[in-house]
């Protein structure tokens, strides 16, 4: 009989010390892929995408409004070609109906220059036709620009480039209208024209720049100097300022050439404007083999040219409240696995790294931060930086956790970080167990009560729970109080001011910490019965 108590009393402390350990042991909670990464519900800059590791990663956002738009409510035309089909290509100021021919294909962002997708044309020539071409642009409503019977001041066309030969001839834009003369029985021709010639594009301006009044026009050439080079993006941008009459045409944001729409093409004098005629539209791609992509018409002179592909001030995420379960939890450190990522001629290139500081060597970089809180609405403590796979002791500690990430480009901007994982390793504030070999004594008007500390060693204290029925700790009347007691850190309590006769049911939990009491499981249940006369020794 001995042997077999003694069995049983190693097998619970067996049981005893396994739950410790399981309750103080470390647990981790992991955020990656296309559903957990919904958890960062504040992003800047930030798009998730795929193809660069197994699971969608988030990098920096390299869609044209994060780096490009700079003339704000002056945005007349924009067009992404990220839809992921032609057929859904839509100009997202919508001032203009797109209409796309079946020659027109669709690429992903392994091919794009910004954002998710580009156009790839493959006409062999000019349509000669502003009605039809691989893709039409018609002004839909009078807030168009170029809307019909409207005199245009400030302007600006650009788009991004990536020819596979570009031959002589080959078209690239085409705006053709008809222009009324005097009368509205009279009109002629007008238009816009884009074309390649000696690796270079030309610009022409048919019958577009007016006079003040109206009477009379000039035509406009411009030509760039830099040849474009086939099978490479490049950045093309003309823009006419009403005030002087500049007229600039920028490649990859660097000036090459200037005009001015003045009777004498210098400086000084009239100045000459564009006005619209009837029945416009515009053709993009008409004679043109290769890429396009991020093509837009600002109302609007726009002084600043970007043609980076991320934005030097980065991105950022923010994770909402984070809950671990359970309060008062110690996060031991997060660890992190990402890298680099960059697009080259549709080969995306990728560095891996897992923890530590997540800098390169063409200084792109990702900095962590963390903050912890006991309310998910509440957040006092700052953003702490971490780096990750260190360490981080007692520093961060509470029910919910958020993190932070930024993100910063290249110095070239050509390359963007991109985060994989995140994962948060953390001691879970667990309650403590009950107590062991519960007792209880009865005495005249009173109970003594004794008990076996818990083995968990954040145990602070005990709370003995009284009543008159079974599972049923409601008691009143003790001398120290209501159900439950606190009996602090003691393993024994005397609770008097109990009627004789009354059989009363005892349990006693553990508590890890106060103010709320973080209470662990009842331990076994004890009775007893006050009588009048009975001591200690009985």
């Amino acid at each position: 009989m001995k042997n077999k108590a003694y069995l049983i009393a190693i097998m619970y402390l067996l049981f005893s010390v396994s739950g410790s350990l399981h309750s103080l042991g470390e647990k981790t909670m992991r955020l990656s892929g296309d559903s957990i990464w919904k958890m960062a519900d504040y992003r800047s800059g930030i798009a998730e995408v795929s193809m660069v590791r197994p699971e969608p990663v988030l990098v920096l956002s390299s869609a044209y409004s994060q780096v490009g738009d700079v003339s704000g409510s002056a945005l007349d035309l924009a067009l992404s070609f990220d839809e992921g089909h032609p057929s859904r290509f839509r100009d997202s100021a919508g001032h203009y109906q797109v209409s796309v021919s079946p020659s027109l294909v669709a690429v992903d962002r392994r091919h794009a220059r910004a954002g998710l997708g580009a156009a790839l044309f493959s006409g062999p020539s000019s349509t000669g036709n502003a009605a039809s071409g691989p893709l039409v642009l018609e002004a839909r409503n009078s807030a168009a620009l170029f809307s019909p019977n409207r005199r245009i001041y400030d302007f600006t066309m650009e788009f991004w480039l990536h020819p596979l030969n570009l031959e002589n001839g080959e078209e690239i834009l085409l705006w053709i209208s008809a222009k009324p003369v005097n009368t509205a029985l009279h009109y002629s021709f007008q238009r816009i024209l884009c074309v390649s010639a000696k690796n270079r594009l030309q610009w022409s301006f048919l019958n577009f720049f007016a006079s003040p009044d109206g009477t009379s026009s000039i035509d406009i050439n411009i030509s760039g100097t830099s040849a474009v080079v086939p099978k490479h993006w490049s950045h093309h941008l003309i823009r006419f300022d009403s005030s002087t009459g500049l007229i600039e045409y920028l490649v990859d944001g660097v000036s090459e050439a200037i005009v001015y729409a003045t009777p004498t093409g210098r400086e000084g004098g009239e100045v000459y404007s564009p006005v619209i005629g009837v029945d416009g539209n515009f053709v993009l791609g008409g004679g043109f083999s290769g890429l396009m992509d991020e093509f837009r018409i600002h109302g609007a002179y726009v002084p600043g040219v970007v043609v980076r592909k991320y934005p030097a001030p980065g991105g950022r995420i923010e994770t909402n409240a984070i809950d671990l379960g359970v309060g008062n939890n110690g996060v031991q450190k997060i660890e992190a696995s990402g890298g680099k990522t960059s697009i080259l001629d549709a080969r995306i290139s990728s560095e891996y790294r897992q923890n530590g500081r997540f800098r390169f060597s063409d200084d792109s970089e990702m900095q962590f931060f963390i903050r912890a809180s006991d309310n998910p609405y509440r957040w006092d403590a700052p953003w702490l930086p971490v780096t990750p796979g260190v360490e981080l002791g007692t520093l961060v500690q509470g029910r919910y956790v958020q993190l932070a990430v930024d993100f910063y480009p290249s110095a070239n901007g050509e390359s963007s970080p991109y985060l994989e994982e995140v994962r948060i390793t953390y001691l879970p504030d667990e309650p403590p167990l009950p107590p062991a070999q519960l007792t209880a004594v009865a005495m005249d008007g009173a109970v003594q009560l004794s008990w076996r500390n818990s083995p968990n060693q954040n145990t602070q204290g005990y709370l003995v729970y009284y009543g008159t029925s079974s599972d049923n700790y409601f008691g009143e009347g003790a001398a120290l109080g209501l159900s439950p007691i606190d009996a602090g850190s003691q393993n024994s309590i005397y609770i008097d001011g109990l009627k004789n006769g009354v059989l009363y049911y005892f349990s006693v939990a553990a508590y890890s910490h106060t103010a709320p009491f973080h209470v662990g499981e009842f331990s076994r249940e004890v009775r007893a019965r006050p009588l009048q006369g009975l001591s200690a020794t009985r």
